[in-house]
């Protein structure tokens, strides 16, 4: 759990191939790369169809008012590039601020490629070569984070939060299925019912109780909460569990992403029905108060839809304790209560591709352990955008088999049905852009998801926050750096010995606005609050012996996602400057902040 030396880490990669580099470096191989592109493309559409006509006459072409369409068009198309001179550089090893650098030249070629012939993987009909993509680019991720890729499922998203939608949409399908067929079949036999145990069935008992009482697909359907009246059904499970049913809850930890939140509301659920788990002293899921919630939604008879864990969270880059929530749900399954486990690694999943190899002794044991427990989960949200170098937007849902994926379905009669493989009917997404998958696949293919590929370059990003973090505990004495730090995300408050924690926040907001107006480095804050944050909040105070008198914490925060920040001589170059520039603002907020 050393600091490693750079060059060691990423011997077996080069990764001055994959990107093309603060300065155009690779200006060459990308023009070269965008000819092919388009060079194929235009082929392919003057060679299709041989026989036919040109549709655009050299006469129409050499017309005054085409001239002017056309001058008119690449007018506007340089005032855009103009414009998008100010966007801001993510591109550099000075930007530290948010879960973006810029994209890989593999992702951008792919993408590119796909963007112009512009498939649709609503269906194979409009998408022959994107949708075959699709499916080995997810095999490719289902790989990589230890699912069996023959048996697993998934397709991608436009990001992570409707990859956490699709594994609301499929565990409340499980529930939902479970609990209609258990309140048909007890309204039958009038024996004692339980909509937690009913709901929580899994698919063995579930399809042996349906044969055992051959209920007929009408009558599950006419007991179901999402496909009739909720209301009406809830009546009947009161009527039948004998007390008033409050529905089913999401347990989801204080740290989770704002996208559950919004899952509570779209899938009409309530608010009140995601259950906040409490994290510990080191920000992440605490596995007692985990256990807790699930035993008070026994005790009330309420489903639990899914737990979610987290790996890499937004906020610092942790991750949850996967293995032991895995051990907790393994306890109640062997009891017969089978709960949806989803992980969300829009930002950590990527960190698997070092599992199996000595990068792993870059982790400690516990979020090793952690990450190698993803392949047991029943779903798993990844972002190809984040960690994974592709461009916006691209995110991707997996299931570990094909039972697990299943969501309910809905025709249209306009596209062909007997298609094999069509994702059309259940993917929340109905038209699907080919581009994320075609620039994940060709990721996968030249940089490879293996530990001496990716995971090697995933290792080095963790190694430059360790660089990082251990020059500011010995070189900034006013610098509180927040512990621990799971993977690439650093975190660090202002302050110094004695200060009350209003005074430390005060110092690290001042601090925030001076990089803000100071282009030499972009930085991103983060505010934990006592409500998620508590028991970490208290431990970081102590730690650095801050009074506690407010109901938060300011944080500024670093994500090393840059490629080319962990070389030697990069980190050597700017380490230092970032440095100085950190010790003359904290000077600063000491004596302004006082």
């Amino acid at each position: 759990m050393g600091v490693y030396r750079t060059h060691d880490i990423m011997a077996a990669m080069s990764i001055e191939a994959y990107f093309l580099g603060a300065k155009s470096e690779n200006a060459d191989s990308v023009r070269r790369a965008f000819d092919e592109i388009l060079r194929h493309w235009f082929d392919w559409r003057s060679e299709r169809f041989p026989d036919d006509d040109n549709v655009i006459s050299d006469a129409e072409r050499k017309s005054e008012k085409f001239s002017i369409e056309n001058e008119r068009l690449h007018t506007a198309l340089k005032a855009l590039c103009d414009m998008l001179l100010a966007e801001t550089p993510t591109f550099t090893p000075r930007y530290l601020s948010h879960m973006l650098s810029e994209a890989s030249l593999p992702a951008l070629f792919g993408h590119l490629a796909a963007l112009l012939h512009n498939p649709n993987n609503t269906s194979r009909e409009v998408s022959r070569v994107g949708a075959r993509v699709e499916v080995e680019a997810i095999a490719m991720l289902a790989d990589m984070i230890g699912f069996n890729s023959a048996k697993a499922q998934g397709h991608f998203t436009s990001g992570g939060t409707i990859a956490n939608f699709e594994a609301v949409w499929r565990a409340r399908y499980r529930i939902d299925h479970a609990l209609a067929l258990g309140l048909v079949a007890a309204e039958k036999s009038r024996m004692p019912f339980s909509a937690f145990e009913s709901a929580h069935m899994g698919w063995a008992a579930f399809d042996r109780l349906r044969l055992r009482d051959a209920t007929s697909e009408l009558a599950t359907r006419a007991a179901s909460s999402v496909l009739c009246n909720p209301l009406e059904i809830a009546e009947r499970i009161s009527k039948c569990s004998r007390r008033s049913y409050r529905g089913p809850v999401l347990i989801t930890p204080g740290s989770k992403h704002f996208s559950w939140r919004k899952a509570a509301n779209i899938f009409h659920l309530g608010e009140e029905s995601l259950w906040n788990a409490p994290l510990d002293n080191e920000g992440r899921l605490d596995m007692g108060e985990l256990q807790t919630l699930i035993e008070k939604a026994r005790r009330e008879d309420r489903p639990i839809i899914a737990v979610v864990s987290v790996a890499g969270t937004t906020e610092a880059g942790e991750i949850d304790p996967i293995d032991s929530v895995t051990s907790v749900l393994n306890e109640y399954r062997l009891n017969g209560i089978h709960i949806w486990h989803h992980v969300d690694a829009a930002y950590g999943g990527y960190f698997c591709s070092m599992l199996g190899s000595e990068l792993e002794k870059i982790l400690d044991d516990g979020r090793s352990a952690a990450l190698k427990a993803i392949r047991l989960a029943d779903s798993v949200t990844i972002d190809p955008h984040k960690l994974g170098y592709v461009p916006y937007a691209c995110g991707a849902f997996l299931t570990r088999d094909e039972r697990l994926y299943t969501a309910s379905t809905f025709n249209a009669p306009y596209i062909d049905r007997a298609e094999i493989g069509d994702k059309w009917q259940s993917t929340i997404e109905g038209s699907r852009t080919a581009a994320g998958a075609a620039a994940t696949w060709l990721s996968g293919r030249t940089m490879g998801f293996e530990p001496d590929c990716f995971g090697a370059f995933m290792a080095s990003t963790i190694n430059a926050r360790r660089i990082f973090a251990k020059a500011i505990t010995s070189q900034c004495k006013n610098v509180a750096v927040l512990e621990p730090a799971d993977t690439n995300i650093l975190c660090f408050s202002i302050g110094k010995k004695g200060d009350s924690l209003s005074y430390s926040n005060k110092r690290t907001d001042y601090v925030f606005g001076l990089f803000q107006k100071d282009p030499s480095f972009s930085v991103s804050k983060t505010v934990f609050d006592v409500e998620n944050y508590c028991r970490l909040v208290e431990a970081h105070a102590k730690r650095h012996e801050m009074a506690l008198d407010d109901g938060k914490l300011s944080l500024i925060r670093c994500v090393f996602m840059n490629p080319f920040l962990p070389k030697g001589e990069v980190l050597e170059k700017f380490l230092p400057k970032f440095i100085a520039r950190l010790n003359f603002y904290a000077e600063q907020a000491l004596e302004l902040c006082d």
